[in-house]
């Protein structure tokens, strides 16, 4: 083999080494990939099925139900003001967890349009919310106004004829 030929089989080597070990990278961070949602979205089918992924708002007043036996298994609704998803715990839950708070949790939808989730995390304190939840509620209030808006506009009409 001439040198050149040489030159041209190691640069190509070189060049599929460095293809595959992106590739390896790409298809572990896939795996390690967890995507933020909202009720909205998740009842807008938005959300990856069969993968688990993060839901953020605020704990519904008056959802939670703790097991009656003594179990670690709660049940609560997270609401973004305008859709709520009900999700099932089963451990131990923060300290600062309670309705009308902020709340993060991580899961899977299954068959029955309920989120298990393998974890829950409540906000720190009381200024701190996530930004995306923060977009989501100021969304969802501003769809709420409009559909007010909607509403009361034509029997204003019809009152003023």
């Amino acid at each position: 083999m001439k040198p050149r030929q040489k030159r041209l089989m190691f640069i190509a080597a070189g060049i599929v080494a460095v293809g595959l070990a992106v590739g390896l990278v790409l298809s572990a961070l896939e795996d390690n990939v967890s995507l933020y949602f909202t009720p909205t979205q998740v009842f807008n089918k938005e959300a990856p099925e069969g993968r688990s992924f993060r839901i953020g708002g605020l704990v519904k007043e008056g959802s939670v139900v703790r097991a009656t036996d003594g179990g670690l298994t709660a049940k609560f609704e997270i609401t973004d003001s305008h859709r709520s998803l009900t999700v099932k715990y089963k451990g131990i839950l923060p300290d600062l967890f309670s309705e009308g708070e902020g709340v993060v949790a991580h899961g899977k939808i299954g068959a029955d349009g309920v989120m298990i989730a393998d974890e829950v995390l409540a906000k720190h304190d009381e200024n701190y919310m996530p930004p995306e939840a923060a977009d989501a509620l100021e969304k969802a209030e501003e769809a709420k106004a409009k559909a007010a808006e909607a509403i009361l506009k034509p029997a204003a009409d019809k009152t003023a004829q």
